[in-house]
């Protein structure tokens, strides 16, 4: 059974998801994840043998939504230390200690001396320059590209990603430009691409990436919506935030 209040403190609220399978631990002020998580989560492909790195992983949480899927083993990298001790945390107050592994590193250097079968980040949206930063210096390094930009983790991912392997992101739709150029530039291939929209007639905020060093067409999903009529979650956004599984087969 999980302890709920042994790893809690005051500063910090404990959130559950996935019908109370998931546990996490957020600051009540500072970083704290939202939609996109569980998107990219919900997007990520994975089979019992992979190895998978992620790039930023912030406080754990999209490691932890994954861990309903079928994986050898999660490495996160997160450059703060305050996110990696709460990654850290959260992945032992769900008992994943031996699923998922937390390094607390400048992922640009990191260098494991091995390549991996599925890569995925969240990368910062915001340019370096650009927009109001916070008072909190832990949420405007997640949300600003204050220690790495979207061609760093790509250039990252290009390194260590195995010859087969896939890479999943998700972006802000209106850099989506600045995400295709560091795709090119690293030598990947789109594999497939899908737009989230807030509602259906309001353009695409959000899109998901899908990247291998191989494919030579990309392939465009079906927009994801995330309300319907009256301000609900649509159907398929209430499986996503459930929790469902749709690995792909060993």
């Amino acid at each position: 059974m999980k302890t709920r209040n042994l790893l809690k403190s005051e500063d910090e609220t404990l959130d559950s998801f996935y019908r109370g399978s998931i546990l996490v631990l957020q600051k009540k002020e500072g970083y704290r994840f939202s939609v996109d998580a569980p998107l990219l989560a919900d997007f990520i492909q994975t089979k019992r043998s992979d190895d998978v790195l992620e790039l930023g992983a912030g406080n754990g949480i999209i490691s932890l939504l994954l861990s309903i899927k079928p994986f050898k083993h999660i490495t996160a990298v997160e450059i703060q230390e305050s996110l990696a001790d709460m990654a850290r945390r959260n992945v032992k107050l769900n008992n994943l200690e031996r699923k998922i592994s937390i390094i607390r590193e400048d992922l640009r250097q990191y260098n494991p001396g091995k390549e991996f079968d599925v890569i995925f980040s969240n990368p910062p949206y915001i340019k370096k320059g650009e927009g109001h930063l916070s008072s909190s210096l832990e949420k405007s390094i997640a949300k600003h590209e204050l220690k790495c930009d979207i061609f760093g983790i790509l250039e990252k991912t290009a390194q260590l990603l195995k010859n087969k392997g896939r890479a999943y992101f998700i972006y802000v739709a209106k850099r989506k430009d600045d995400l295709f150029q560091a795709i090119e530039k690293n030598s990947l291939k789109i594999k497939s691409l899908r737009f989230v929209h807030p509602r259906q007639e309001n353009p695409p905020n959000l899109l998901l990436v899908e990247c291998d060093l191989s494919s030579e067409k990309e392939v465009l999903l079906p927009p994801f919506i995330l309300y319907g009529e009256g301000g609900n979650y649509t159907t398929e956004a209430e499986e996503v935030f459930r929790g469902r599984i749709n690995a792909e087969a060993d």
